[in-house]
């Protein structure tokens, strides 16, 4: 039996591992995010932008030595926009491209392009966006508690069941590695990602001047 982590390396595996949406699932999340979806936060705030005008609502989403070419994409957008219908789309599809990627090289992450809207982000992301329109985390914490307990229970249950056996049975004992392991490596990394991640997170931005 090969052994079961579970998880990968990042505090994100684990998580989502946590939180029931599949290995990588968080990981799309923070590594990928939903703010390259065509209906995610940046597009959205895009149109707004366009529409009214107001390049000032987009800037936040950018670092500050960014905010020059934003600018200037932005007003080339406008002026585009001006031509036609046909113009218009391709104007702001070319401004959502630009104002995405470059919010994403801010963060570290790589840019695939813009992703169609109504993708399925999982559980966790809507919960949390949910949550700040209505004012209140009451629900993403019942989203996180119920998941996180699911999962140590899962692999606790797992570990203590191959706890106990015959010293000089090796095949038992590794059986019992292979459950120990990732059931120790899942409580360390969310607890490290409890502790660290947000923290962590804040100091990336931080030093890109948000």
């Amino acid at each position: 039996m090969a052994p079961y982590f579970g998880l990968d390396d990042s505090a994100d595996g684990l998580v989502t591992d946590a939180i029931g949406v599949g290995n990588g699932g968080l990981a799309l999340v923070w590594a990928l995010g939903h703010c390259d979806g065509l209906d995610g936060p940046v597009v959205t705030v895009a149109r707004k932008a366009l529409d009214t005008g107001n390049v000032n609502l987009v800037l936040p989403w950018v670092r500050a030595g960014d905010e020059g070419e934003i600018r200037k994409v932005f007003a080339q957008a406008r002026s585009v926009r001006k031509l036609g219908e046909e113009a218009r789309e391709l104007a702001d599809s070319h401004f959502f491209e630009t104002l995405v990627r470059i919010h994403r090289a801010g963060e570290g992450a790589p840019f695939g392009g813009l992703q169609p809207a109504g993708r399925d982000l999982g559980p966790a992301v809507p919960a949390a966006d949910k949550a700040l329109e209505n004012g209140s985390i009451e629900q993403v914490e019942k989203l996180l508690t119920d998941a996180i307990r699911n999962g140590v229970h899962k692999h606790f249950d797992i570990a203590l069941g191959r706890r106990k056996f015959n010293p000089d049975d090796v095949e038992a004992g590794r059986a019992y590695v292979e459950a120990y392991v990732p059931y120790v490596h899942y409580v360390e990394r969310l607890w490290q990602a409890a502790q660290g991640a947000a923290h962590a997170h804040d100091q990336h931005h931080a030093g890109d001047g948000h």
